[in-house]
């Protein structure tokens, strides 16, 4: 361990001011802080609480139902990455619609999507678009390739997320957040730097050792000051106006729409829809899909979690009924979701 790293620990391990609770908000800070064995250098003062952080947990029972509907009534090939296949919609998953002759293929990245569209014309090919600014930028490149290559049979499922309203929204669960660095090098700083107006404190965080524990430390620095604060610990990746190209490719293609997050209902222009000059590409107007409110099971609890309000061994599923190889909730599907690191890692296993 460097220098500033042991310094970084000392400050959080000697940590003695009032009760902090500091909120992740991206799958990936999740498990490196389990994996890293980050959570056992915490004192008591300090709560680390897990967020709508992972795109594929926060998408909705009421998507799943769409895809399924599409594969199975419109009888479309769905092309999606592989964690969606296994998220429950109300009535099954797409794995099980696939075990029951759907065309369900699992693809590595959106342009894969376009180059089976390319090679299958005979199939209407509909790749399911989830993710935050992280992802969204490779879907508008798909998108775009499919437009100059004439690729008629390729629409998109938009389910793409941004984070400002969630930001907003879970405001009151925690004390200071810490920001997705992914996120935030598409989209720059300059959104959570100006939420300190509004009362809420963060950092933007990277994902080594050593990145993570400057971040919590500057959070348990500034904390003590009694005001809303902003920081940038990840400054060899994200600059303050994140990356324009990306940017000008998303805003090509897609617009701000209401959307709904599993867990916090219907966030106010928090999600992205395909542009009207790109109506064709939607998959929703293509097939003139019905509205449709999915159910998720009664019993699983991954909504509080996704709020920070639960952890995951609060839920009578966790371990039980669920688990990644059986999972009931989406946050036990994902590798990104909550339950799925403190599973793996034998976090606070009730």
């Amino acid at each position: 361990m460097n220098a500033a790293a042991a310094r970084d620990r000392a400050i959080i391990t000697g940590y003695r001011g009032p009760k902090v609770r500091i909120m992740e908000v991206c799958g990936t800070h999740t498990h490196e802080i389990f994996r890293l064995g980050i959570r056992s250098l915490l004192p008591e003062a300090v709560e680390l609480i897990s967020g709508p952080g992972c795109p594929v947990c926060v998408t909705p029972v009421s998507y799943i139902d769409e895809a399924l509907y599409l594969a199975e009534k419109c009888h479309a090939t769905i092309c999606t990455f592989g964690d969606l296949v296994r998220v429950p919609g109300t009535v099954g998953t797409l794995a099980e619609a696939r075990s029951r002759g759907a065309r369900v293929q699992v693809v590595y990245t959106p342009l894969d999507a376009v180059t089976y569209a390319a090679e299958h014309p005979e199939e209407e090919i509909v790749f399911l678009s989830v993710g935050f600014e992280t992802t969204t930028p490779a879907a508008c490149l798909a998108l775009r390739h499919a437009e100059a290559q004439h690729t008629a049979n390729f629409s998109l499922l938009t389910a793409n997320k941004t984070m400002p309203a969630a930001y907003t929204a879970m405001a009151s669960h925690t004390d200071a957040y810490l920001y997705p660095g992914h996120v935030c090098a598409i989209a720059g700083t300059s959104l959570p730097e100006s939420l300190t107006r509004e009362g809420i404190s963060g950092v933007v965080a990277g994902f080594t050792a050593g990145e993570l524990l400057r971040a919590l430390a500057t959070i348990l620095e500034k904390v003590q000051a009694g005001k809303p604060f902003f920081a940038n610990c990840y400054p060899r990746v994200v600059r303050p106006e994140g990356n324009p190209a990306a940017q000008a490719l998303v805003a090509a293609y897609m617009e701000p729409c209401d959307a709904e997050w599993r867990g916090l209902g219907v966030l106010k222009e928090s999600g992205l829809q395909l542009r009207e000059a790109f109506a064709a590409r939607d998959a929703r107007k293509r097939f003139a899909l019905p509205a449709m409110t999915g159910r998720a099971n009664p019993a699983c609890r991954c909504g509080a979690i996704l709020q920070g309000l639960a952890r995951p061994v609060d839920c009578p599923l966790y371990g039980r009924a669920c688990t990644p190889d059986h999972p009931v909730g989406a946050c036990m599907v994902s590798r990104e979701g909550a339950c799925s690191a403190y599973y793996l890692y034998g976090g606070l296993r009730s």
